[in-house]
């Protein structure tokens, strides 16, 4: 069983850094995708970055340039690197998994284990 555990986010200001890290566990395989998605309120939740075991990331127009989505594979451990945060980047960020690589990193439908989500508020 995959296990995705999500430590916290925080607080920034605009223009301040954030980095969020995902603890996932249980991948059976050797091949696997992990991805943020984000949701803001009021918003529909979109994919933001992801990356599968091969190391291939794909990241989202909307943060392209200002975030990077890295894996440290001794620690199970990914990360989401926000460089010059915005007040429209704040949302609850979740990290999703699955077993399997896709072409569509950031394809929501096809994670089945997410964590509970961490809440970044970035202010103006």
């Amino acid at each position: 069983q995959v296990h995705v555990v999500e430590p916290g986010g925080g607080s920034a200001q605009a223009g301040w850094s954030l980095r969020l890290s995902c603890v996932v566990s249980g991948f059976t395989g050797s091949t696997y995708s992990r991805a943020w998605p984000r949701q803001a309120p009021g918003k529909a939740r979109e994919g933001v970055a992801g990356i599968d075991s091969d190391g291939s990331t794909l990241t989202a127009d909307s943060v392209r340039g200002r975030f990077r989505i890295s894996a440290d594979r001794s620690k199970n451990t990914i990360y989401l690197q926000m460089d010059n945060l915005k007040p429209d980047d704040t949302a609850r960020y979740y990290c999703a998994a699955e077993e399997g690589v896709t072409f569509m990193l950031l394809r929501q439908s096809f994670y089945q284990n997410w964590g509970q989500g961490t809440q970044v508020t970035v202010s103006s």
